[in-house]
């Protein structure tokens, strides 16, 4: 399936690290945190990706652009009015295919997604989610589960990360387990990772002011054509400075439960 990524966010609760760039282009491990979700949905065979650009696009653009001198070490020979680059290496990314779309400086998610209709001609289904937030989710059970239930919108349902640290003791105040930001045990919330038929356009308009987490898809509830899809294993967003440094701290330490490359 084609992957639709909204990648036009400003990152306003994040400006520490996101002032003069998108907030899907934040680094975790030195890598936008839009490559990381692009690099799991790639490891489950999804290669075509659609990114619905907005705030500082071009950054977006430029890295795209320009990728192999981004991520692959490389000799450059200088000369006179010519020069040659060597590259080495690679990321795997071999067959991607990228469609760059300015969607609109100010577009909420649902004139976003509308916007991209011309590059989904002839797909029956899509999957789409939103580029500041990662997780384990099989692909393959998602999209499995959205067939077969045959209706418009599948979300993923995720149990969102607890504020605090939790910790467990014995009857003598011994400490027996701790974790620093555990996922709560109750309670969903729309964790992105859709996969939608091609009805849902029929439920969009161009308005530059649709969010798709409102008008579109209470219709959705509302008419019957929405399930989700429960997700019991890892998911975090990038909202906050707090998120920006957990999810670098476990890069760092080899605990990235989305790493499957």
């Amino acid at each position: 399936m084609k992957v639709v990524i909204l990648c036009g966010g400003k990152g306003t609760r994040i400006r520490d690290v996101a002032d003069d760039i998108p907030k899907p282009m934040i680094a975790v491990g030195g890598m936008p945190i839009l490559w990381h979700i692009m690099k799991y949905y790639s490891k489950w065979g999804h290669q075509d990706f659609i990114l619905c650009l907005g705030y500082k696009g071009q950054v977006i653009k430029d890295f795209f652009l320009h990728y192999d001198v981004h991520t692959y070490d490389f000799t450059l020979t200088l000369g006179n009015s010519l020069k040659t680059v060597e590259f080495y290496g690679g990321n795997g990314e071999l067959g991607w295919r990228i469609t760059l779309a300015q969607t609109g400086l100010e577009a909420l998610t649902g004139a976003r997604v509308k916007r991209v209709q011309q590059f989904l001609i002839g797909e029956e289904n899509f999957m789409l989610t939103y580029g500041d937030g990662v997780g384990d989710v099989d692909l393959d059970k998602l999209a499995a589960f959205h067939r077969d239930h045959g209706k418009i919108m599948t979300l993923t349902g995720v149990r969102p990360p607890a504020r605090f640290g939790e910790l467990m003791s014995d009857n003598n105040g011994r400490v027996t387990e701790f974790n620093e930001k555990p996922q709560a045990t109750s309670g969903r919330i729309s964790g992105g990772f859709f996969v939608c038929r091609r009805e849902l356009f029929d439920y969009l308009d161009n308005r530059e002011n649709l969010m798709l987490e409102m008008e579109p898809m209470k219709r959705l509830v509302e008419d019957g054509q929405m399930m989700v899809y429960e997700h019991e294993g890892f998911w975090q967003p990038m909202d906050t400075y707090r998120d920006y440094r957990y999810l670098n701290d476990i890069w760092a330490k080899g605990k990235a439960p989305w790493k499957i490359w």
